[in-house]
């Protein structure tokens, strides 16, 4: 079901081809860092009223944070947290899960499977066994870095050791180009703007998923008159406010 770009690609989620899946869902895979090993895969689930998605975690498990609608979530045929917009659940590896959307909503996921390579052995470790979280971001502590605050959903010490997940505020106008020591996809949850990678600029709009790779050079602008929102993953965990020296 995955299908590779290349490091640095930008794509709209509405663009790319949905692929029917077990239980009545249709799954977009809008990015696979990986590039034929080991990487980050995000992929969007969207559910008509009362359809469902079945499917198993992956090796280091996987990442939801619900975009819109509610639904009911099982795993391992326990009934887990319920569903509804800005939840977070990491879903523990090799779990086999249910989702079903409520009658009177449909439903879109983002999910992200994270890759145990790169982990260390005791990050590993310690994800091994843990059960199924779920976070809602208003719960979420803000952290700021410079003029822009996001709260961090999972990652080192919150309950992820082998990635982190957030959603960022990023106010009206540009920061300075900078880059990351990590593996990171990016999805635009509101807000306009332009994305300014290696020299290129595109635009940015609900829906837009990017893909910055360590070390690439880009800043994410906001055009608009209001905050713009992002919902990233990366990995190895680390804190979003991490950046390499410049030059880097």
């Amino acid at each position: 079901m995955t299908s590779a770009r290349p490091a640095g690609a930008i794509v709209q989620a509405d663009d790319v081809p949905a692929e029917s899946a077990a239980g009545g869902a249709s799954v977009r895979t809008l990015l696979d860092t990986g590039q034929g090993a080991p990487g980050l895969i995000r992929r969007h689930v969207d559910m008509q009223p009362g359809t469902g998605y079945d499917g198993t975690a992956g090796a280091a498990g996987e990442l939801w944070f619900v975009i819109r609608g509610t639904g009911k979530l099982e795993v391992a045929g326990q009934q887990g947290p319920a569903l509804r917009p800005d939840r977070a659940v990491w879903v523990p590896a090799g779990s086999d899960y249910r989702v079903l959307a409520d009658d009177e909503t449909d439903v879109r996921l983002d999910v992200v499977a994270l890759p145990m390579a790169g982990a260390s052995e005791a990050a590993a470790a310690e994800q091994a066994g843990r059960p199924l979280q779920d976070k809602d971001f208003a719960n979420c502590e803000i952290e700021t870095t410079g003029d822009r605050q996001f709260r961090v959903l999972f990652g080192p010490g919150k309950g992820c050791s082998v990635a982190t997940q957030f959603v960022g505020e990023i106010p009206p106008g540009r920061a300075p180009e900078h880059s990351h020591p990590y593996d990171e996809v990016v999805l635009i949850l509101g807000g306009e703007g332009t994305a300014h990678i290696g020299g290129a600029q595109t635009p940015l709009s609900p829906g837009t998923c990017l893909h910055l790779p360590p070390g690439l050079p880009h800043c994410l602008e906001n055009s608009g008159s209001a905050m713009m929102r992002v919902l990233g993953v990366f990995h190895p965990a680390d804190s979003p406010a991490a950046k390499l020296p410049q030059g880097n």
